[in-house]
C-alpha cells in the first residue's frame, strides 16, 4: 500500500526522533545519578561481573564485551572512551573506574588499547550501585528485552554535582563543573533541614566548583549567576609560582592539554612575544612543573599577564546545568539540582524500606511457625510421623495449628539440629528482633523525617569516607584578569629596532638603543593599556597594544618591529602616537612634500599587523589633533606656525592641502600640535633654546616659514617652562633636562650644548 505523505512533515517528525534520542539516550545525564546512558550501563556491568574494588584487574576488554552483548549494542570505541573517562583522575573529581595501565595523560596521550589495560570498580562507585537489589530503583529491557537494566542508579554519591558532566546534544549542551564531595554534602544536609534556604545561603556551603586539576577561580559573579540561572562564565586560572627568576606553574586550568600550553608558550617565546629563555616542562609523579626561565631584567607580572592572556593558562569555562528531569531536559539551579538529587534518595530510601520490611514480614511469619512446632513439638513430631507423605503431613499441619503453607513447609524443611537448646534459644532471639526490626522500618515508612535523617546520616558517613579538602582556589575579582596599567616609554628607530622600559631617565644614562648605523626615530610616553599607531615612511600605519611590546631595561637593544608587524624590510618607522580608542578622535598628517590633513582615528581600527594605508604620499610626521597651533620645523631651520582649526578632515587615501612651502632640498623635520607661550627649539647639531611663540608670525598654510634656528631642526614643540624633556641623542644616549633651565633665547639664537654629538628625537615628559 502506497503512503502519501509531505516530505516537510516527515523530515520534521523524522527529526525531532532522532533528537530527541540523541538528548534522552546518548548525550545528556540523568539528574538522578548524574551519569549517561553508556556510563549507568557500564558500571552496570563491572556491577555484574563482580569487580569490586577488592578484586583483582580484568581486562578492559571483556568489560566493554560484555556492555556491548549486554545493554549497548554500538561501536566499542564509543564505550571504551567512556569506561577511560571514568578512570582518568584529571577529568573526574571522584574517580568511579580504577584504572590499572595507560589510561592516557593530561598532554592528551591516547590509553593503550582495551586489550591492554585492566580496570575494576572504585569503593566510591560502589556506593553508586549499593542496595540497586533491594529493589530501590526501576528496570526496563534492554535492548533486545532478554534483559533488564537500570533506569537509574540508586546513587548514595550526588554523583551529578561531584563529578560534573558534559555532553553535546542536538539544539543543546551541558557542561556541569565538578565540586567538592565534602561541600556538596553539607549543602544538602542543609537543604534537608530548610527546603527554604536560598541560593545565596547554599553558597556558603558550596564555595564553587572544584576542579580535579586544582587552579583558581578569577571572581564569584560567574559561579553566583551559574548556581541561580543555571547558566554563567568562570573565569579559570592555573596557579604559579615565582622561582629564582622563573615562573613555574604547579597547576593548570581545568580540560586544558598540558602539552599543547607548553608549545603555545614556546611559540611566543619563538616570536618574542614574551622576554623569556626557554620553558621546560618538568612534571613528574608528584605533580605538574612547568618552568619559564626569564631573561634578565624581565618583568615578571608583565610576562604573567601575556601568558594568562595568550594562552590557556586562563581559560573561560562556560557552566550550563542541563540534566533530565523526568526524560525531559532542564536548566537547574543549584538548589534545583540539590532537591532532585534528595527526592530521588528519598524514593530509594522508601523502596529499600518498604523491600526490607517485606523480607522480615517474610521471615517472621515463618519464625512464628517454627516457634509454634517448638512450642508444640512432640504433638508436631508425631503428626509427621504418623502422616503417609509430606504433603498430607503438610495439610494436618495447617489444619491443626492454623498455619500458612509457607509455615508448614518450613517445618517440614527443619533440621533435627534446630532442636537443641541454643538453636531453639537464637529462633526466640530471632522473634524478638524481627518485631523490632519491623516496627522500625514501619516506623520509617510512616514519617518523612525519618526517611531524611536516614539520608543525612548516610551523606555523613560518605563526606566523612570519601570526602578530601578543596583543590581549585576562590580569588575576588570582577574582572578575568586584572591588568597592571604602567605609564612607561617606547622608543622606536629608525631601522624599526623598538622597546619599551620604565620612565625612570635622570640625568645623562646609557640608553643601549640605537643598534649599530641607526637612530631614534621617534619616542611616546603611553600606559600599556594603548594601542600605538606607528605610521611609516612608505604612507602606512600599523597599531599594536602597547602591553604586547617587549619590556626591557634601559640598556637593552630593542627587538625587530617586524616580528610584530608587516613593515617590509625597506619600509621604515617615522612616527608614533598612543590612542585610547579609536572610536573618537583624530590623527594629524603631514607628508614629505608639505601636505598635511586630519583622519578620524576610527578609520586605523583594523589596521593592526598587516597595517593600511594612511596617505597615498609619503609621510614624514603624524601626531593626535588637538585645539591650539600647529608648528612645522624643517632640516634648514625654519618654522611654519598656522592654526589648528586650517587643517582639513579627509580620508586614508587623500593627499591632504598644502601645510608648507618647502625650499629647495629642504625637508620636514619636526610637527608638533598645541598651546603654548613659548618654543622649546632642539636642533639636529645638539644645541637646544626656548623661544617666545610671538617671534614667529602666525599665518595661514603653505608659507615658508621663519628662521627659528641656526642649523636644522631636530625637535620643536610647544612648551610651559615646567616640564622635563627626555632628549634622545643619535649616538644612543637619553639626556633628561628640565625645559626651565635651557636659557630662552630669540629666534636666530643658535641655543646652548646639549649633547655634542647630536640630537635624533625628543619627548616631553
Amino acid at each position: 500500500m502506497e503512503l502519501v505523505r509531505d516530505i516537510g512533515e516527515e523530515l520534521k517528525s523524522s527529526y525531532l526522533d532522532y533528537a530527541m534520542s540523541v538528548i534522552v539516550g546518548r548525550a545528556l545525564p540523568d539528574v538522578r545519578d548524574g551519569l549517561k546512558p553508556v556510563q549507568r550501563r557500564i558500571l552496570y556491568s563491572m556491577f555484574e561481573m563482580g569487580l569490586r574494588h577488592d578484586r583483582p584487574y580484568v581486562k578492559c576488554a571483556r568489560v566493554v564485551g560484555h556492555v556491548l552483548g549486554h545493554y549497548h549494542p554500538h561501536g566499542d570505541q564509543p564505550v571504551y572512551e567512556a569506561l577511560v573517562r571514568m578512570a582518568q583522575d584529571f577529568v573526574m573529581r571522584y574517580p568511579l573506574i580504577d584504572g590499572h595501565g595507560n589510561f592516557g595523560s593530561i598532554d592528551g596521550d591516547e590509553p593503550a588499547a582495551m586489550r591492554y589495560t585492566e580496570c575494576r570498580l572504585t569503593e566510591l562507585a560502589e556506593e553508586m550501585l549499593a542496595d540497586i537489589d533491594k529493589n530501590t530503583v526501576d528496570f526496563q529491557p534492554n535492548f533486545d528485552a532478554t534483559l533488564k537494566e537500570p533506569v537509574v542508579l540508586p546513587a548514595k554519591i550526588p554523583n551529578l554535582l561531584v563529578n560534573g558532566c558534559s555532553g553535546i546534544a542536538v539544539g543543546m549542551a551541558t557542561n556541569i563543573p565538578p565540586h567538592n564531595l565534602k561541600e556538596v554534602c553539607d549543602a544538602i544536609i542543609a537543604y534537608i533541614s530548610n527546603p527554604d534556604i536560598t541560593v545565596e545561603e547554599l553558597m556558603e556551603f558550596v564555595k564553587g566548583p572544584d576542579f580535579p586539576t586544582g587552579g583558581i577561580i578569577v571572581g564569584r559573579r560567574g559561579i553566583e549567576e551559574a548556581y541561580k540561572t543555571g547558566k554563567g562564565r568562570i573565569t579559570v586560572r592555573g596557579k604559579v609560582e615565582v622561582e629564582n627568576g622563573a615562573i613555574v606553574i604547579k597547576e593548570i586550568p581545568y580540560m586544558v592539554n598540558k602539552a599543547k600550553l607548553v608549545e603555545r608558550i614556546a611559540d611566543l617565546i619563538r616570536n618574542g612575544k614574551i622576554e623569556a629563555k626557554t620553558v621546560r616542562d618538568e612534571s613528574d609523579r608528584e605533580g605538574i612543573r612547568v618552568v619559564v626561565e626569564l631573561k634578565s631584567g624581565t618583568d615578571v607580572k608583565t610576562v604573567l599577564k601575556k601568558l594568562y592572556a595568550h594562552t590557556p593558562l586562563q581559560t573561560t569555562f562556560g557552566i550550563i546545568n542541563l540534566a533530565l528531569v523526568d526524560g525531559e531536559p532542564r536548566l537547574l539551579s543549584l538548589k534545583d539540582l540539590i532537591a532532585c538529587y534528595v527526592e530521588h534518595r528519598r524514593e530509594v530510601v522508601r523502596r529499600r524500606t518498604e523491600f526490607e520490611l517485606k523480607r522480615a514480614e517474610e521471615r517472621l511469619h515463618v519464625v512464628e511457625g517454627l516457634k509454634i512446632a517448638l512450642e508444640n513439638l512432640d504433638e508436631v513430631v508425631n503428626l509427621i510421623k504418623d502422616s503417609e507423605s509430606p504433603e498430607i503431613a503438610k495439610s494436618k499441619l495447617m489444619e491443626k495449628y492454623g498455619m500458612s503453607e509457607k509455615q508448614a513447609e518450613a517445618i517440614l524443611q527443619m533440621r533435627l539440629q534446630k532442636l537443641t537448646s541454643t538453636e531453639i534459644s537464637a529462633l526466640v532471639r530471632e522473634y524478638e528482633e524481627l518485631k523490632c526490626k519491623i516496627s522500625k522500618l514501619s516506623a520509617i515508612l510512616s514519617s518523612r523525617e525519618e526517611i531524611d535523617r536516614i539520608i543525612v546520616e548516610e551523606l555523613r558517613e560518605i563526606s566523612e569516607k570519601y570526602g578530601d579538602e578543596r583543590r581549585t582556589v576562590i580569588v575576588d575579582g570582577e574582572e578575568p584578569l586584572e591588568e597592571t596599567v604602567e605609564k612607561n616609554l617606547v622608543v622606536i628607530t629608525k631601522n624599526g629596532m623598538f622597546k619599551r622600559c620604565d620612565l625612570n631617565f635622570k640625568g645623562r644614562e646609557v640608553l643601549g638603543m640605537p643598534v649599530k648605523d641607526d637612530e631614534p626615530a621617534c619616542a611616546v610616553i603611553c600606559r600599556t593599556n594603548q594601542k600605538l599607531l606607528i605610521f611609516s615612511d612608505s604612507g602606512k600605519a600599523y597599531w599594536i597594544t602597547v602591553g604586547d611590546i617587549p619590556k626591557q631595561n634601559r640598556t637593552g637593544r630593542g627587538v625587530n618591529v617586524r616580528r610584530y608587524l608587516g613593515l617590509k624590510r625597506d619600509e621604515k618607522v617615522v612616527s608614533a602616537v598612543a590612542v585610547d580608542e579609536f572610536d573618537e578622535g583624530y590623527v594629524v598628517i603631514l607628508t614629505e612634500d608639505g601636505y598635511i590633513k586630519k583622519t578620524k582615528l576610527s578609520e586605523f581600527a583594523n589596521a593592526k599587523r598587516a597595517g593600511i594605508i594612511a596617505s597615498n604620499s609619503r609621510i614624514a610626521f603624524a601626531r593626535l589633533f588637538e585645539d591650539g597651533e600647529v608648528v612645522i620645523g624643517t632640516d634648514y631651520g625654519y618654522i611654519v606656525r598656522f592654526r589648528a582649526e586650517e587643517v582639513p578632515e579627509k580620508g586614508r587615501n587623500a593627499r591632504g592641502v598644502k601645510a608648507i612651502n618647502l625650499r629647495a632640498e629642504d625637508s620636514i623635520s619636526w610637527m608638533s600640535i598645541g598651546k603654548g607661550k613659548e618654543l622649546l627649539i632642539l636642533s639636529k647639531e645638539g644645541f637646544g633654546k626656548r623661544t617666545d611663540l610671538e617671534e614667529f608670525r602666525l599665518t595661514s598654510r603653505g608659507s615658508m616659514g621663519m628662521k627659528g634656528i641656526r642649523g636644522s631642526v631636530a625637535v620643536v614643540e610647544f612648551v610651559k617652562g615646567d616640564e622635563d624633556v627626555l632628549v634622545f641623542t643619535k649616538d644612543g644616549h637619553a639626556i633628561r633636562v628640565s625645559v626651565g633651565d635651557i636659557p630662552k633665547q630669540s629666534r636666530n639664537g643658535r641655543g646652548v650644548e646639549i649633547y655634542k654629538e647630536g640630537i635624533a628625537c625628543a619627548v616631553l615628559i
